[in-house]
């Protein structure tokens, strides 16, 4: 039996024994009506950050969170772009959203900020901003869409994520590549999805630097995915073949969040 199947009987077995408990769900409308993992523990007082250590319903979310995972990684197209729009689209003024108030945006000195490379990579010399700027810059008008419910259209500016990669000799068969934050954010992302042709390291929005409340001096920017798998205030970048997880992921946001 393979690992899938093994992992899928296993599943099973866990459905069958919390059916009572989903139903209940179900018939609160928690599942009907669409919700995502994350909302999903909230609204049903799961706990999921135990992992494998919580309860059996912690545990079986978690299961079908991570197969779910595995369901968008298999039907995602790595040459399928996500829509572009026109200028006269753009939204202005463009929403700043974070996991904390605007007056708790991190400080970051230009001058001593540099963009720290680990893990698989053979390169792993720190970037000034001078650096990434050197590097070939593609512009895209793309939509960001929120978790939250709401969407906007920006204009985004910067490195490909593919070009950086290649550049620093990255494992580019190695299955994440992670971020560190400035604010104490972190994500991470699975190697196609990085290596996607609309993935970039945005130094510009709206044809000028990142402001800060968007990101300054460096966010990811992957609009085949939801809002929160883009970073802001990027200081690291590393590439491994452990899961890295993310700071809402590991609160029980699904990981993948394709769109």
């Amino acid at each position: 039996m393979s690992r899938d199947e093994t992992e899928a009987k296993r599943l099973r077995a866990l459905r069958r024994e919390i059916q009572p408990e989903l139903v209940k769900l179900e018939r609160r409308l928690f599942l009907r009506s669409g919700l995502s993992l994350g909302a999903l523990s909230l609204l049903s007082g799961c706990d999921l950050s135990t992992g494998t250590n919580g309860t059996l319903i912690d545990r079986t979310l978690w299961a079908m969170s991570r197969a779910n995972d595995r369901v968008q990684a298999w039907l995602f197209d790595p040459n399928k772009l996500a829509p572009t729009y026109p200028a006269s689209m753009i939204d202005t003024p463009f929403r700043f959203n974070a996991y904390y108030p605007p007056d708790n945006i991190p400080e970051i000195d230009e001058a001593t900020w540099k963009l720290d490379v680990s893990g698989l990579v053979a390169d792993k010399t720190p970037w000034t901003l001078q650096k990434l700027r050197a590097l070939p810059q593609e512009s895209q008008i793309t939509r960001h869409i929120c978790i939250e419910g709401w969407s906007q259209i920006g204009q985004w500016s910067g490195v490909p994520l593919k070009a950086f990669l290649e550049r620093v000799g990255a494992d580019l068969t190695a299955k994440y590549v992670g971020f560190k934050c400035a604010d104490r954010y972190y994500g991470s992302l699975d190697m196609p999805s990085a290596l996607h042709p609309q993935t970039v390291l945005a130094l510009d929005f709206g044809g000028s630097a990142l402001p800060l409340e968007y990101g300054y001096p460096l966010r990811v920017r992957v609009p085949t995915k939801l809002g929160f798998k883009s970073p802001k205030h990027i200081v690291s970048v590393f590439v491994t073949n452990d899961y890295p997880g993310g700071y809402w992921e590991d609160q029980g946001y699904n990981w993948f969040s394709g769109i």
